[in-house]
């Protein structure tokens, strides 16, 4: 394998190398930067530029990049593995700071993702990543976003250094299981993996109940990513394990990566990927999770444990449960009010609010954010059905697919997170829907 020394010459070609190479971890959320390339004002470095989202709804442009990509683990389903023969490339911790000081002096970027391979032993990449922030926060005074990926299996203490220099620290659970794990990442132990995620959260907690604020710790909180459909693990166990990492250690966020062929191993399905809708499907459930009050056991059934792919969650649910409906909007209470498909956060929150000062009418409700042409089928207004009368489940699931649109947009390729909100593409239209909060 092609081994890039570090010299100053061939600074260009890491880059090219470990941004490449870090664009398979979905967890900050970005979607590739794509400008113009060549010289001249407004030029930029595309290389391991990307773009995330703020809890404030501002888009950050990010330096996302590998430290090296030169790995002594062979996880089948990971381009970075040990035995594929491709250019490797390290930076050491001075020049990766000194590029990031340089992009944010260019205003290219305004913070760092920063992850890694695992070189020689999790302990020496951990170092070198600490090193890097270190240098970062202290000799270069940078004071912009860090979010930086933990290292299963490092030293306790060089976890608790990262969470005090990162805004965020990430641990890559990866695939759903323990057997999964077994199987396609055996050098990888599930033990190693919950164990940082731990550490992170109790510090977390510590912090927030410790009076100083001068060394905050991990602010923005711990994310992971799983990737799907590169073991046969169903959507219920992934929801099922991700509803324990949300309640037990208090993720902000677990990203869904659809697995990409990358690698010819007998253990891994290979040919048609999985499709895209299924990471649409699952992060629609993940929405259902953090915001909405159900439970991982109510999105899927024992007989059928993978999400539906022609209908979105929250209407396969209420399609389960045709009892639970019609619901008076005018009285029922907000947790079911937002079982409602077609009613989100937003908008049921603005009912709550406004049902006691007004009538609520039709033209209200839609002011207020309601998706009324799938609503229709799920409330009364003041005791009155706007809905078709007498449609069995089978008519009602085909007009709800008809609104949703999902069937002509997955043809195209476009699978937005909430379909009446704009598209951003792949990751990005994940975050302008986050910042909506409007999944109805």
């Amino acid at each position: 394998m092609d081994l890039v020394r570090s010299t100053s010459r061939d600074t260009n070609a890491r880059m090219r190398i470990l941004a490449e190479a870090a664009r398979y971890d979905a967890s900050c959320a970005s979607s590739g930067s794509t400008g113009r390339s060549g010289s001249g004002m407004g030029a930029v470095q595309l290389s391991g530029i990307c773009h995330s989202w703020s809890d404030d709804g501002r888009c950050i442009s990010l330096l996302k990049i590998l430290f090296t990509n030169d790995c002594i683990f062979d996880c089948a389903y990971c381009a970075n593995r040990s035995s594929n023969d491709r250019p490797r490339a390290t930076f050491t911790p001075e020049e990766l700071a000194q590029i990031t000081m340089d992009f944010y002096a260019r205003n290219y970027i305004e913070g760092l993702f920063l992850s890694s391979a695992i070189q020689q032993s999790p302990d020496y990449t951990m170092q070198q990543l600490v090193r890097t922030l270190t240098l970062l926060r202290q000799r270069h005074e940078f004071r912009g976003y860090i979010h930086v990926k933990a290292i299963p299996g490092a030293d306790q203490d060089l976890l608790r250094q990262a969470g005090l220099l990162a805004d965020r620290v990430s641990v890559n659970i990866e695939l759903p299981s323990e057997a999964s794990l077994r199987r396609l990442a055996p050098q990888k132990k599930l033990p190693a993996i919950m164990g940082p995620m731990r550490q992170l959260h109790h510090g977390i907690l510590e912090a927030k109940d410790s009076p100083d604020s001068r060394h905050p710790f991990v602010p923005a909180g711990q994310s992971t990513q799983l990737i799907i459909g590169a073991s046969p693990d169903s959507d219920q166990t992934i929801l099922a394990l991700c509803e324990g990492l949300y309640t037990q250690y208090g993720l902000r966020r677990v990203y869904y990566s659809a697995y990409m062929p990358t690698n010819q191993d007998p253990r891994l399905p290979w040919g048609i990927p999985p499709p895209l809708v299924r990471e649409h499907r699952l992060y629609q459930a993940d929405w259902l999770l953090r915001f909405y009050g159900f439970a991982s056991s109510e999105l899927t059934v024992p007989e059928t444990p993978n999400l539906e792919l022609d209908l979105d969650p929250k209407a396969a649910w209420a399609l389960r449960h045709r009892e639970v409906f019609p619901v008076e909007v005018t009285s029922a209470d907000y947790w079911t009010l937002l079982r409602i498909p077609g009613v989100g956060v937003k908008s049921a929150k603005r009912i709550v609010a406004n049902r006691r000062l007004f009538p609520l009418h039709w033209d209200t409700l839609q002011r207020m954010g309601l998706v009324m042409k799938r609503a229709q089928y799920f409330m009364t207004l003041r005791g009155q059905y706007y809905g078709e009368e007498d449609l069995d489940s089978a008519k009602l699931r085909h007009r709800l697919q008809q609104h949703s649109g999902m069937n002509r947009r997955a043809a195209v390729g476009q699978l937005p997170l909430f379909p009446d909100l704009p598209t951003q593409g792949a990751h990005g239209a994940l975050q302008s829907a986050e910042q909506a909060a409007s999944y109805g």
